[in-house]
């Protein structure tokens, strides 16, 4: 068998060559491809295909490999349920060098298994897990997203060889036993993707690349923000509460929810900063085991907005207030108690903080119950 050779232009794609691919692919065939790490060996997920690629790498039956998805919300249709920093891993670093090692728990592989066709799903799940990737090369999108079966692709070489970063080196090593490559030049980075794998309380690089340990955890951080009138109240309450029903949901120590790269701050609409919370917020939250003494406030600002991935906010004043800082964050900002506002105790008695607390707790409880981990 003779390796057929497709050069493609990225700034200007023949569609047929594409096409051509795709349908080699659909048939059973291996197609080498460009993605901006290094070339990836295109194979459909059924046992005779994955059979032929596993002797071309070399690798013992078995061996499981990453799928590729044209767009990032195509994940939906192989991870029913995605905890928030692996949402923010899917935002932030997708399409990219990045493979997310998922995992399930029982019940959606469950429903894995019913969802997807059997063979299908044994060749692509593991342990409970699921290895997925979303290429950021516009010619490895156009060709995933031809293709009605899923596929995966292992990088183009034989195993314990270093990867295909240009077409010349995947002729070296796999000539004539592929049936086709699309050749667009080199490739963007020229090493392989991190692999990382995202569970409840840790994130684990599985294998190094693009991706360093720091950027990942800077990528995947879940910021929350509270948002009330003066920041001495109610919003400092809140962020106290949350924290402490977080920490419970994570199992871990509260002062390790930064470590664990789960942010919570709070602040005020009026402007006014570096005052303490009230004598009152700091009983109320100390009768239910939480410390806000240290507690300073700060004014909201467009900046934080930004930073910030979940926004709650005691009134719809408050919420006004967020939109009009930063019309985008109309998507990620509610009400801490649904449809209702939680009233300010300021310059009430102690009894009317005491109501209030319960009641952010309350709502609290509920937003925490929400949150998947």
């Amino acid at each position: 068998m003779k390796t057929k050779v497709l050069k493609l232009d990225a700034a200007k794609i023949d569609a047929m060559k594409i096409n051509e691919a795709a349908a080699i692919i659909e048939s059973g065939g291996l197609v080498a491809f460009p993605t901006e790490t290094v070339y990836g060996i295109a194979c459909r997920v059924k046992s005779d295909s994955l059979a032929r690629l596993d002797n071309l790498k070399g690798r013992t039956t078995g061996k499981y490999y990453t799928l590729h998805i044209a767009q990032k919300s195509d994940v939906g249709n192989y991870v029913p349920i995605i905890g928030l920093k692996a949402q923010q891993l899917i935002q932030n670093a997708w399409p990219g060098p990045l493979t997310i090692v998922f995992e399930l728990d029982k019940e959606d592989i469950d429903k894995q298994h019913k969802n997807l066709e059997g063979e299908v799903f044994e060749s692509l799940y593991k342990e409970h897990s699921i290895g997925i990737r979303c290429p950021d090369n516009t010619i490895a999108a156009m060709l995933l997203q031809q293709m009605s079966i899923p596929v995966v692709a292992p990088s183009a070489n034989i195993t314990n060889s270093p990867p295909a970063v240009d077409a010349g080196q995947v002729l070296d090593q796999l000539s004539d036993r592929i049936d086709l490559l699309l050749d667009a030049g080199p490739c963007k980075y020229k090493q392989s993707s991190t692999v990382v794998k995202i569970g409840k309380k840790d994130m684990r690089i599985l294998r190094p690349g693009v991706y360093s340990q720091a950027e990942l955890e800077a990528l995947s951080q879940v910021q929350f923000l509270f948002v009330c009138t003066g920041n001495t109240c109610r919003s400092p309450m809140a962020e106290g509460i949350f924290r402490k029903y977080l920490a419970e949901k994570l199992q871990y120590d509260i002062d390790g929810l930064d470590k664990m790269g789960y942010k919570v701050s709070s602040a005020g609409i009026i402007g006014s900063v570096g005052y303490p919370a009230t004598a009152e917020a700091v009983t109320a939250c100390a009768a239910k085991g939480v410390d806000i003494e240290a507690h300073r406030n700060k004014a909201l600002s467009r900046e934080l907005i930004e930073a910030s991935d979940i926004i709650f906010a005691m009134e719809q004043i408050h919420r006004d207030r967020v939109i009009l800082l930063d019309p985008k964050a109309a998507n990620k900002c509610f009400l801490l108690a649904g449809n209702t506002g939680i009233p300010d105790p300021i310059g009430q008695p102690q009894q009317s903080y005491d109501k209030c607390a319960k009641s952010i707790e309350r709502a609290v409880q509920k937003r925490i119950s929400e949150l998947v981990i």
